[in-house]
């Protein structure tokens, strides 16, 4: 939980540097990968679930 919520507030970061690019405060080149792997690692650990790997 604690792992989502980090996530959750890196996400929201994130997204408030890409509104600073598209106002051009910021370089798009810089805030759009570091979006783009903060979407990538939310999803990610989203997704995760624990499997039965076998025996």
């Amino acid at each position: 939980m604690f792992k989502f919520i980090i996530l959750l507030a890196l996400l929201f970061l994130s997204i408030f540097f890409q509104l600073l690019g598209f106002m051009k405060l910021m370089p798009l080149s810089i805030t759009s990968p570091i979006l783009f792997f903060v979407l990538f690692l939310f999803l990610h650990s989203a997704n995760e679930r624990k499997r039965f790997k076998g025996f």
